[in-house]
């Protein structure tokens, strides 16, 4: 295909094309059939791009495009178009808020105040816990009273246990002092709470050697267990009842103290008559069944001048294996053999204990455990501590024995705090 030459032209436009001159025709293309069909649908575009806008002004016009301005000035419109009481409502809102904010922090202080000075007054080793009740806290603290105050102390040392919680609640709490931080004491007008001594904690603190306390009714503590006695684990069986002693303390009388050597014989403390070393049933029976051992006890006048066998029958007990049994197996010999205190026996014939299954170092062990001692190795005796001044009181009420320990009611007025 040659390239079409373009003729130059230095006539104006206006003077025309000299007739004789050839203009180069455009090389002819060849139809394409897609573009003539497309030619003869409509552009969905064109009413769009030709639409004619619409007036704002024109009262056929139904709907109005949205105005989108910015973010934040649609929403101070929307502020702005709340009516006057709802912001007067929102308003109050933040302040209440504000306030309740300032009054629980106005608490918090107040709390921490108090629990360092019960600390210091009472000598403890923590802080206690202390709630101030009711709301709102700066009218009462404007007004130096406090409606209701609780503190609780958990682990207060009193004599040989430690009283696992004494909790107390405050009424009518005068506070001293002046503006809303200037606290520099209280009074308390009367006061109401609670002591536990837990039962965990004195198998802790007095089961030192496997004693555990355990409840038996409103008024009786059960104390089961071993104690070591001359080498050997001797178990132990006591009872306690417990009382109120004065108005800061409680008591314990033990009660039923026993120690059991095996199934051989059983110890209980003191000088009574059922008191000292005793042979079981079960150990006598055995006893009177062995006839060695039978004609061994016959052979000890104490305790054949105690079970009043006269001394004939003794003779012919001992010369005949069958006299022997008819003896030592009466009911009226075995309740006697069962009645007497070996250890005043056994200081006499030494032997005996031996002879009877039992290790005689016990007898020295078992004497030097007085009544006394044991009992105040199983007491749960205690005084509350005393309070800091001379100002008012604190009684102890009713005491009752719970399933998990000792619960103790008590009272008190006129105490006071920071004096």
């Amino acid at each position: 295909m040659r390239t079409p030459h373009r003729i130059a032209n230095d006539r104006a436009p206006s003077e025309g094309w000299p007739p004789d001159v050839s203009v180069p025709l455009e090389p002819v293309r060849t139809a394409n059939p897609y573009e003539e069909l497309a030619a003869l649908a409509d552009n969905p575009l064109d009413e769009v791009l030709h639409e004619e806008p619409r007036r704002l002004d024109d009262p056929d016009d139904d709907w109005l495009p949205p105005h989108h301005g910015r973010r934040g000035s649609r929403r101070r419109n929307r502020f702005a178009g709340l009516p006057l009481l709802a912001k007067g409502v929102v308003a109050v809102l933040v302040v209440l808020a504000f306030l309740a904010l300032g009054d629980r922090w106005a608490v918090l202080y107040a709390e921490h105040r108090a629990a360092q000075q019960l600390k210091k007054e009472l000598k403890l080793t923590a802080a206690p816990e202390v709630e101030i009740k009711g709301f709102p806290f700066l009218t009462q603290l404007a007004d130096r009273r406090v409606d209701e105050m609780k503190v609780t102390v958990p682990d207060v040392a009193a004599d040989r246990v430690t009283l696992a919680k004494v909790s107390a609640t405050a009424r009518n709490v005068r506070i001293e002092g002046s503006g809303l931080t200037g606290i520099s004491g209280a009074y308390v007008d009367a006061m109401h709470g609670e002591v536990l001594l837990s039962f965990s904690d004195m198998n802790r603190e007095l089961g030192a050697s496997q004693v555990t306390f355990t409840g038996h009714g409103n008024d009786r503590v059960l104390a089961r267990g071993t104690l070591p006695v001359a080498g050997h684990e001797v178990k132990v069986r006591a009872d306690a009842t417990i009382r109120r002693l004065g108005a800061t303390g409680i008591s314990t009388d033990i009660d039923g103290m026993r120690l059991d050597l095996g199934d051989l014989a059983t110890y209980r403390p003191g000088t009574g008559t059922g008191e000292g070393l005793h042979l079981t049933a079960k150990s006598v029976k055995r006893i009177t069944e062995e006839t060695d051992k039978a004609k061994r006890l016959l052979s000890i006048p104490a305790i054949v001048h105690r079970a009043g066998v006269p001394a004939s029958v003794v003779r012919q007990a001992l010369d005949g294996d069958k006299k022997v049994s008819e003896v030592t197996g009466t009911p009226r010999f075995v309740k006697s053999l069962m009645g007497m205190n070996l250890v005043d026996i056994a200081l006499d014939h030494p032997w005996i204990l031996q002879k009877l299954g039992l290790d005689p170092s016990l007898l020295d062990g078992l004497s030097d455990l007085t009544r006394p001692e044991l009992a105040d190795r199983l007491s749960l005796a205690f005084r509350l501590p005393k309070l800091p001044g001379d100002h008012g009181y604190v009684r102890l009420r009713d005491v009752t024995v719970e399933k998990d320990g000792i619960r103790v009611d008590l009272s008190g007025a006129g105490l006071s705090v920071g004096h």
